[in-house]
């Protein structure tokens, strides 16, 4: 069944890779992102490969809270339903605490908790409404624990985000409205493309993006992805006594 679903943070990397595999698999998009010009590239690379997929794009700043509301419901008056939100814009930006880079964290709890609550709320607000939906959070692996030095922040935010959906959860248990929280491991992608050594673990944007695809389309309640390694990873992130865990990152 053809659904629409809404993405943020889709002119590059994980969003618009998973934009590419949300059209594959015949779903029309709403697609939004800071970078007009990178999704109209996207919308014509999709339109090329099918050519019936609607594919509607706002240009749209995430910390601008009062453009979230506004471009949602623009694209909740266009489209007869907006069957799933994924709410992907983020950054990684970071630095150990207390080193004078207070703007650099604040910046990424701005980023990714503040805009992903106004997200979140735009988001309810149309399923509230429709009394349907699906929600999706991209959280992060780095969400298992807290993490040390630049990753500190970083990681609080995915953690905070993760937990704002698992409240709703709770809240929405027995009603039409689906939570998913989708928690990636090392996923190359434009945020990371920049790091000087790669992860032996990384797995290339198309195939860590088909297995949160999937994830997301089973709407699972939570998954670490892509599942191998993650799965039992995230066990052991959670209980590893401190000094092995330090050894580990």
């Amino acid at each position: 069944m053809t659904k629409t679903i809404l993405i943020t943070g889709a002119s590059a990397g994980l969003g618009a890779e998973m934009a590419r595999q949300f059209s594959d698999l015949g779903h029309d998009l709403a697609l939004c992102a800071r970078r007009l010009d990178k999704l109209e590239e996207l919308r014509a690379q999709i339109l090329v490969r099918h050519p019936d997929r609607r594919v509607e794009i706002r240009a749209l700043d995430v910390t601008d809270d009062d453009r979230v509301f506004e471009v949602f419901r623009d694209f909740a008056d266009v489209f007869p339903t907006i069957d799933r939100v994924i709410i992907n814009a983020g950054l990684g930006k970071g630095a150990p605490l207390g080193t004078g880079k207070f703007h650099a964290n604040r910046e990424t709890a701005m980023t990714n908790f503040v805009a992903g609550l106004a997200q979140t709320e735009a988001a309810m607000e149309i399923f509230r409404a429709q009394n349907s939906g699906h929600l999706v959070m991209i959280s992060s692996m780095s969400a298992m624990r807290g993490m040390p030095k630049s990753m500190a922040t970083y990681a609080a935010t995915k953690a905070g985000v993760a937990h704002l959906a698992e409240g709703l959860r709770t809240e929405l248990h027995g009603k039409p409205i689906m939570v998913s929280v989708i928690y990636p491991g090392y996923i190359a992608s434009e945020m990371n493309d920049q790091a000087e050594h790669k992860n032996p673990l990384m797995a290339s944007t198309e195939k860590g993006v088909r297995s949160m695809v999937a994830a997301i389309e089973k709407e699972k309640a939570s998954a670490a992805v892509p599942p191998l390694p993650w799965a039992p990873m995230s066990v052991v992130m959670k209980l590893a006594p401190t000094p092995l865990f330090k050894r580990m990152i």
